[in-house]
Order: structure tokens, then C-alpha cells, then sequence
């Protein structure tokens, strides 16, 4: 129950995270960034315009950035306390966007490979699963801060036909059970392929619907976007306005 004096600002409140969201219209089903229900919390959202997902991931978001600017800024004039996007393959703009707002910025769940690394044992290596393999570049590695001592072992869903085709094609129909069955069968091969793995980060903001099922099959620990965007919530919740005046 709030009491005694508070004060204003803002014409809205209640928002800790605002999400910079592709220009898309495919499916999004609870788990997915893109689906509010995916949150215990209320997210604001922030549509960029023409950010289509085969711009972003196959062609390196050429010429997007001043969008992705005016979209963190436009969140951040709404008053939410930090800012996150709903395309790993965004970390690119990390430093960029960071600069251009007063709120915290994370671009992409790939920020949390240095600190996964440093809770493995001794020879463990991170996974990454993503969505397009060929197009995760050096540069968005080290746009996240992942330098060579970091071990990895990177796979992508562009050997799978449903979930890659929905996403980056921007359909409006997905097969989640079979979206579901590519998932387990890349994180099946990634671990089989590479049994030093300790554990596995998600890149796509749209797989963490399935991460539950990838804990199941592979027995390893799987970080994802919305375990990013929970941890900033909750070190930003306490203090969100209205604050006392």
C-alpha cells in the first residue's frame, strides 16, 4: 500500500524493462520475449521499425542503428530502468546503444557467457545455441565481452527446417512441436559433439520456450534471455518510481 507523498515524472509507471522489438509478425507463444506472459512482471515494449529478423541476423542490421537509438531513448523518456532487445544478434550495438540512454543496456543473453565460463570447473566449455551459426560473427563475440580464454562451442538452428523458416522467413504460422523436437535435436548433437560442455547459453530470444526441454535432454544448466531480463528486474524493482517525494 503506497502512503504519504510521491513523486511524478513519468505519464506511465510499473516498468522496469523496456524491450526494443523486431519488425515482426510471426507467432510468439508464452516463453518467447515478444509474449508479456512470458513475465511475472509488466514489460514495456518498443517496436522498431523496418528491423526485419533476415535484416538483423543474415545481414548484420545494416543502417539500423539510428532506429534502435531513437527506440532505447523514446523507453527511456517512458521511464523503465533498464534496456534489453529481442534479437541476441543485436549485442553488435551494444556499446552504441549503451552510450546513447542513462539506463542500463543489454543487448543480447550472450553477455552472460563470460560469467557462465567463470562458473564451470576447470576444461568446461560454454554452449551456444543460435539461431543462424554461420552469421554469429567474431565481432558479436566480442561485442559481449568474450575474449579466446573463454571455450565455446557454437550451434545453430539453420540446419532445422520449422523454427528458422517461421523466424527469420517472418511467418505467421510455427509448429511448436516441432520447433520443440529441432531444439532437442541441435542440443542433443552440441553436447554429443563437445562433452566438455558445462553449459548452455541461448542466444535467440525465441528459444526459451524450449529450454526446459533442453535442461531435460542434456542435463546441463541453460541461460537464456528471460534469465537475463528476470535478474535485472530484480535488481531494479525496489526502486522504481513513483518514489517518496
Amino acid at each position: 500500500m503506497t502512503t504519504g507523498r510521491v513523486r511524478g515524472g513519468f505519464n506511465q509507471y510499473g516498468f522496469t524493462v523496456g524491450i526494443l522489438m523486431l519488425d515482426t509478425r510471426f507467432p510468439r507463444i508464452p516463453g518467447d520475449m515478444g509474449n508479456a506472459q512470458t513475465f511475472p512482471f509488466p514489460v514495456r515494449y518498443q517496436r522498431v521499425t523496418g528491423a526485419d529478423p533476415d535484416l538483423v541476423v543474415r545481414r548484420g542490421a545494416e543502417g539500423l542503428l539510428p532506429a534502435f537509438v531513437e527506440g532505447a531513448q523514446a523507453l527511456e523518456r517512458e521511464g523503465v530502468g533498464a534496456i534489453t532487445t529481442n534479437c541476441g544478434f543485436l549485442i553488435k550495438y551494444q556499446a552504441q546503444l549503451a552510450r546513447a540512454v542513462r539506463v542500463p543496456v543489454f543487448t543480447s543473453s550472450l553477455l552472460l557467457v563470460p560469467l557462465v565460463h567463470r562458473m564451470l570447473p576447470p576444461g568446461g566449455r560454454v554452449g551456444v545455441m543460435t539461431v543462424n551459426a554461420g552469421t554469429l560473427t567474431p565481432d558479436h563475440l566480442t561485442s559481449a565481452g568474450i575474449g579466446a580464454e573463454v571455450p565455446l562451442a557454437v550451434v545453430g538452428m539453420e540446419t532445422e527446417k520449422e523454427f528458422t523458416r517461421a523466424l527469420l522467413d517472418n511467418e505467421l504460422e510455427l509448429d511448436v512441436d516441432l520447433a520443440r523436437e529441432e531444439h532437442v535435436r541441435v542440443a542433443r548433437r552440441l553436447v554429443a559433439d563437445h562433452p566438455d560442455i558445462g553449459a548452455i547459453v541461448l542466444e535467440c530470444t525465441n528459444m526459451p520456450p524450449y529450454t526446459a526441454d533442453i535442461q531435460h535432454e542434456t542435463g546441463r544448466p541453460v541461460f537464456d534471455i528471460v534469465s537475463l531480463v528476470t535478474m535485472v528486474h530484480d535488481a531494479l524493482v525496489a526502486g522504481r518510481p513513483p518514489r517518496r517525494a
